[in-house]
């Protein structure tokens, strides 16, 4: 006979969300950021928008995918 086996937690992974609101602001002010990056360098400001440009692909965004909040704990 085959037994059943239980699920660890009365949580499953498909009921938690993997991002919270703070995950979703700094996505949207990554994006932002990138967006005011390429008007600035569209319009010849070849000192600030490489910074801005990489200031949000390399850390903004990446801060956004990482960032997990305090109270939340991974359940594997």
């Amino acid at each position: 006979m085959a037994k059943e086996k239980k699920p660890v937690s009365s949580q499953s992974n498909q009921d938690i969300a993997p991002f919270s609101g703070i995950n979703y602001i700094l996505f949207a002010v990554g994006l932002i950021i990138i967006t005011v990056g390429w008007f600035l360098l569209r319009a010849g400001h070849i000192s600030i928008s490489p910074i801005m440009l990489i200031l949000g692909y390399c850390v903004v965004i990446p801060v956004a995918i990482i960032l997990k909040p305090r109270g939340k704990k991974e359940n594997l």
